[in-house]
């Protein structure tokens, strides 16, 4: 049975830093396209970033990295200068087949195994 656990959300203050963590079971997250997606209330789940395991770190952009430690079967998202629009519920999520590099912009209908969520709050 596959299971993914977020952990490491939380509430922060605006221009904090939150670290989100994923441990699978079930499934390997080596070789695989993996990524992080978020929902909002009243809004549609969107990506936040997405990484093939079988290479290095993911890529980040200004705020937010992707990273995996395939020895411990997990996937982390680091957020930084926190907004409070970034408030949401933050899945990962993982493709059923390994081998497969992720497309320039994964959809969340691409990803077979999902998380439960781990809540986000930023105040202002």
């Amino acid at each position: 049975q596959v299971e993914l656990v977020e952990s490491g959300g939380g509430s922060a203050q605006a221009g904090g830093s939150l670290r989100l963590s994923c441990v699978a079971s079930g499934v390997a997250l080596s070789d695989r396209c993996v990524g992080w997606f978020r929902q909002a209330p009243g809004r549609e789940r969107e990506l936040v970033a997405a990484t093939y395991t079988g290479t290095g770190s993911g890529p980040s952009n200004a705020r937010f990295a992707i990273s995996h430690d395939n020895a411990e079967n997990t996937l982390f998202l680091r957020m930084d200068s926190l907004k409070p629009e970034d408030s949401a519920m933050y899945y990962c999520a993982a493709y059923a087949i390994q081998y497969f590099l992720c497309p320039p912009s994964p959809r969340a209908a691409d990803f077979a195994y999902w998380g439960q969520g781990a809540q986000v709050t930023v105040s202002a």
